[in-house]
């Protein structure tokens, strides 16, 4: 699975998920910090990898357009910093792994994980 991460998240959550197998590539390596969402998702989409995020608006975005690609990874808590997250991080993604390939919403809360397959439905 290819991962790549938000510039709300660290770069230090890439060597995290690698840990699993998972090839992890932070944003700003690839773009422009300041870049859009929407710019993040269509990368994401043509190059086969799901977006990792503390943001909710790529979710939105996935609502809004009815997109079946790319799947997005939200995570949800006051502290992300993958110390703290990290091993809630990689458990949850490893559950949901054939959810994420098949394209998928997912968002990752201490409470409770949540997975919704795309495209979501329009209410």
């Amino acid at each position: 699975m290819n991962v790549v991460i938000d510039m709300n998240l660290s770069p230090d959550r890439a060597p995290c998920l690698s840990k699993d197998g998972i090839h992890a590539v932070h944003w700003s390596t690839i773009g422009a910090a300041d870049a859009p969402d929407h710019v993040i998702m269509k990368w994401a989409e043509e190059n086969q990898h799901v977006v990792f995020t503390h943001d909710l608006d790529f979710g939105t975005l996935l609502h809004l357009t009815g997109a079946r690609r790319p799947s997005v990874i939200q995570l949800r808590a006051e502290d992300v910093r993958p110390r703290i997250m990290g091993d809630l991080v990689r458990a949850a993604i490893q559950l949901v792994r054939s959810e994420l390939e098949m394209g998928a919403l997912v968002t990752i809360d201490p409470r409770k994980n949540r997975v919704h397959l795309l495209p979501l439905k329009k209410t």
